[in-house]
């Protein structure tokens, strides 16, 4: 007998996330030392002082469970928001929370409406559950959101969006944004997964947004500009009676203690954000001039990674990068054979991928 047999259909035909390879294992794979990893979109300048001191200090503690409720993250967020505590729900990085709104909302009866190129968790949480995936076509490499308007139907149950996309780094205007949720309706979810919105130019207010409409969900991380990709800690901000209904599926203590701890001190350090903005911004500089001193042309992002067209096989590239200690992100399963996605480093790790990437395309920087 294979267990095969026995789990649900819609386990059996699901194909695994793939994150980015860690370091360790090119260590392993190829013995080589000095690895530069632009994969994971990652912060590069690491946790600051102030949150590795807390992390060592709540350490004393670890005996105990964490508070399952999230108390004081959840109060600074609200204060910071503005918003009530009963429109919040902590998860174990904005992942688990994208889950928990699918298994709250969304039964196999239904639909869930994303984008093509869009993050590959939406995919994976609606085939899980058994539900019916609808892809909408992209525009640009972004969200057409004309385009999904009409695929909306009755059995539409949840849509995704992500802004900034992943892994395209596309924005969608503010204004254009709004007009769609508007027009969604009510009886229908809209999810709008804000994972890289530190890193965009500061405009969008969406959060003033859940006052409008309710069946608005906005989710966000601490795992990309805050820099505790490794602590995974995440939350969604909604409708009191959606956030009610999220925290009676969360799995108590999603979010463990140190997580809570660094996450409420990272929250407080506006100078640590405005510097992360500051060495993305001059990275993704630094990158651009690159790829156009090599004629390659490139997705505009607005996160902390660039999607860039190798005119080439893109896992072929991947490879011979990773041969030379360069871990960037292949995306041929978003349907992107040709590109390569790869996250703001510092400026050093930065040089030498496009010094590698220049070699193995054959153009000079």
């Amino acid at each position: 007998m294979s267990f095969s047999d026995i789990a649900l259909a819609c386990v059996n035909q699901l194909q695994p996330y793939v994150p980015g390879k860690p370091i360790e294992e090119l260590e392993r794979q190829y013995g080589i030392k000095n690895i530069v990893k632009l994969a994971s979109n990652e912060n590069p300048l690491g946790p600051s002082q102030s949150v590795l001191a807390a992390i060592a200090e709540a350490t004393k503690d670890l005996t105990r469970y964490p508070d399952g409720n999230g108390f004081i993250l959840k109060s600074a967020l609200a204060e910071k928001y503005q918003l009530g505590l009963s429109q919040i729900t902590l998860g174990n990085g904005s992942n688990d929370v994208l889950e928990i709104i699918a298994r709250t909302f969304v039964s196999a009866a239904d639909e869930v409406l994303y984008s093509q190129h869009a993050f590959a968790v939406y995919p994976i949480v609606t085939q899980a559950i058994g539900a019916k995936g609808v892809i909408a076509p992209a525009r640009d490499y972004g969200h057409d959101l004309q385009a999904m308007s009409t695929l909306i139907n009755e059995r539409t149950k949840l849509i995704f969006i992500a802004n900034p996309n992943n892994p395209t780094g596309t924005c969608l205007a503010d204004d254009e944004l709004e007009a769609f949720v508007a027009q969604v309706p009510p009886s229908t979810l809209v999810v709008v997964d804000e994972a890289y919105v530190e890193y965009g130019d500061g405009t969008a207010d969406t959060i003033s947004w859940l006052a409008k409409y309710s069946n608005l969900i906005i989710t966000r991380t601490f795992s990309k500009a805050y820099g505790l990709a490794g602590l995974r800690v995440g939350f969604a901000l909604s409708h009191p009676e959606i956030a009610n209904l999220l925290n009676r599926v969360r799995q108590p203590f999603n979010v463990n203690s140190l997580a809570l701890v660094a996450a409420t001190v990272a929250l407080a350090d506006d100078a640590y954000i405005a510097s992360t903005k500051q060495l993305n911004d001059q990275g993704m500089a630094q990158l651009i001039a690159g790829f156009e001193a090599m004629a390659l042309s490139y997705i505009p992002s607005k996160g902390n990674f660039i999607t860039v067209d190798v005119e080439r096989n893109g896992l072929d590239i991947y490879e011979s990068l990773l041969q030379q200690g360069v871990i960037v992100r292949p995306v041929t399963n978003y349907g992107l054979p040709q590109h390569l996605r790869v996250s703001i480093g510092l400026q050093a790790e930065n040089q030498r991928f496009l010094e590698v990437l220049s070699g193995l395309v054959g153009r000079p920087l």
